[in-house]
């Protein structure tokens, strides 16, 4: 047997074996990020800042949009798949510890069924007002809304998600009568702002930071504890005589089954990703607090905000098929 036969049959025998010879290794397959969101909203983006971050520590990372159902398609779509580590979510944490109880049946279960991998980031909301409200504040979108039960209409990325029940909390906190309109994501909402087929809007503030320093809409209020550094010239809800203050996060999840180590290796990548100086960097300037965390962190902040939310989403009524 020549050296090219000798060198044919071992290439061969390691492939088998699941080896790999010098100078023939093989590529690793690229880390999938879904997102159950269009592209152009906040969680597309924030996927996609994460998608560069990680780009080193893997052979390639791609981000897969699969939206509807606020985010629900996608999470079936990452519960089915091989719990391999190369398939992950990003995802808003309303489907993680709202749905639960917001919904009458789940094709999930949001803690058997996926295996936490990092919090990426902490954010808050806004309020928002289109052409169409025609106000300045949020004190004179409750006296309109205030004369007028039920015709204040207000967009979401969609029905169940995390905006749907700040502006659900927000109507009862404030004592309005609002009308919630579901969109399929943040930028069929924004469409439909500016079309002034609604009045407003209630969405992370990245989503309409932008429109509303070009003056095509008005940020009236923001939903956290302090103003919020992409628009800190918009005072909270608090500041207002809203007595509400409401956060969430955004975080990576891998299917059920993953392997101890490869999980570490995920989490690890992420929070080493969201640390260095340039993603901070950009995180921060889309008005994202970043974290980092690892997976036990994840974990214990899911179990905190799923028993958080369940006295104040059945106070609100809200069930959904």
């Amino acid at each position: 047997m020549n050296k090219r036969q000798l060198l044919t049959a071992a290439a061969a025998l390691a492939t088998c074996a699941g080896l790999a010879l010098p100078g023939h290794a093989q590529e690793p397959a690229p880390l999938k990020i879904v997102v159950g969101f269009p592209p152009g909203g906040s969680a597309d983006l924030l996927a996609r800042l994460m998608a560069e971050g990680l780009k080193n520590d893997f052979s390639a990372v791609v981000v897969e949009n699969k939206p509807g159902a606020g985010g629900r398609i996608a999470l079936a779509q990452v519960k089915r798949a091989a719990p391999d580590g190369q398939t992950v979510i990003v995802l808003p944490s309303g489907p993680m510890v709202l749905f639960p109880h917001a919904y009458k049946k789940l094709d999930y279960d949001a803690v058997k069924d996926f295996t936490p991998i990092s919090q990426i980031a902490h954010f808050q909301f806004s309020v928002v007002a289109g052409p169409a409200a025609g106000v300045k504040n949020v004190a004179e979108m409750l006296a309109k809304a205030k004369a007028a039960p039920g015709q204040a209409t207000y967009g979401t990325p969609g029905s169940g998600t995390l905006p749907h029940f700040m502006g659900v909390l927000f109507g009862q906190k404030a004592g309005a009568d609002l009308t919630h309109v579901p969109f399929q994501g943040g930028g069929p909402a924004n469409t439909a702002l500016l079309g002034g087929h609604i009045q407003y809007k209630f969405d992370v503030v990245t989503e309409t930071a932008e429109l509303h320093h070009a003056g095509k809409v008005r940020i009236l209020g923001v939903t956290g504890a302090q103003r919020d550094p992409q628009v800190p010239e918009v005072p909270t809800l608090k500041e207002q005589g809203v007595d509400m203050v409401a956060t969430a996060w955004f975080a990576m999840y891998a299917p059920a089954g993953l392997k101890p180590e490869v999980r570490d290796r995920l989490s690890a990548a992420v929070a080493k990703a969201v640390r260095t100086p340039a993603l901070r960097a950009k995180l921060i300037e889309q008005g994202y607090e970043p974290v980092g965390s690892t997976s036990a962190e994840l974990a214990a902040a899911q179990a905190a905000d799923l028993k958080r939310w369940e006295a104040p989403i059945k106070a609100t009524g809200v069930q959904l098929d």
